[in-house]
């Protein structure tokens, strides 16, 4: 591994750091870092604005809401203000309700998702802006609160219960923002492969004076019979400069 790879990877794992810490580092953690690193002045910069774009502090949290849209800003607002309603419980209370839901407590169960409910929000907060909604990015963090609520008779300790609870829910957003990803991705393959298509056609039937076939496509351009057929059915039969397909024709 080249001296450029070493730094990206050990970048992302001193960002792996940093979520285990609620994504906060201590200065102390990045002046290790770049001692080990032996990184200059140029490299220092760019660590601190890695860290900024990924909404780590230093000694203590930035402030998430700058991050927002105004439409997850909206969102919130109304969202929040129904979970004020919630009851709010002091720590030797939510201690209490966590035995009891590690004890298989039904009752305690729904109560402890309901004292996570605005944990969720925070940890929402970290992932906006990476492709996904807000109020989505919350719905899945809930689903993986609630299932996770079911999991707490394997823990030993009450301690032990919000660390967990909250690796689950932001794994469960870094899966929601893959999969967003990954669909995006593959919308765009789809949208280039139309335009590849039309634009290929027009070509042509500008040179020959009339509306194209797919046989004449695939002769002439560097496109196969099955990228034309979906590109053709994706826009609906509507390819302005390619004559009615019938099936058999290709």
């Amino acid at each position: 591994m080249n001296k450029e790879n070493t730094f990206l990877v050990a970048v992302e794992e001193l960002k792996e750091v940093a979520k285990l810490q609620n994504y906060i580092l201590t200065q102390d953690q990045i002046d290790e870092f770049a001692n080990e690193m032996e990184l200059d002045e140029g490299q220092l910069k760019l660590v601190y604005e890695y860290l900024k774009a990924n909404k780590i502090g230093i000694n203590e949290g930035v402030d998430l809401n700058e991050y927002l849209s105004k439409e997850d800003i909206s969102y919130l607002d109304i969202y929040l203000e129904e979970l004020e309603t919630l009851e709010s419980v002091t720590e030797g209370i939510k201690k209490a309700i966590t035995l009891s839901a590690m004890a298989n407590d039904n009752s305690a169960k729904g109560k402890l998702i309901e004292l996570y409910l605005k944990e969720v929000v925070e940890i929402a907060k970290l992932y906006a802006g990476q492709g996904a909604d807000l109020e989505d990015l919350i719905g899945e963090g809930n689903v993986a609160l609630i299932m996770g609520v079911e999991l707490l008779g394997c823990l030993e300790r009450p301690e032990e219960v919000e660390g967990m609870l909250g690796k689950l829910i932001m794994d469960a957003m870094d899966i929601y923002i893959d999969e967003i990803g990954k669909e995006k991705e593959a919308d765009q393959k789809v949208l280039d492969l139309v335009n590849k298509v039309a634009e290929a056609s027009e070509e042509l039937a500008q040179s020959i004076g009339r509306k194209v076939t797919v046989p004449e496509l695939i002769r002439e351009h560097d496109l196969k019979a099955e990228d034309i057929l979906e590109a053709i059915r994706i826009s609906g039969q509507n390819m302005e400069y390619i004559e009615e397909h019938k099936n058999g024709d290709a």
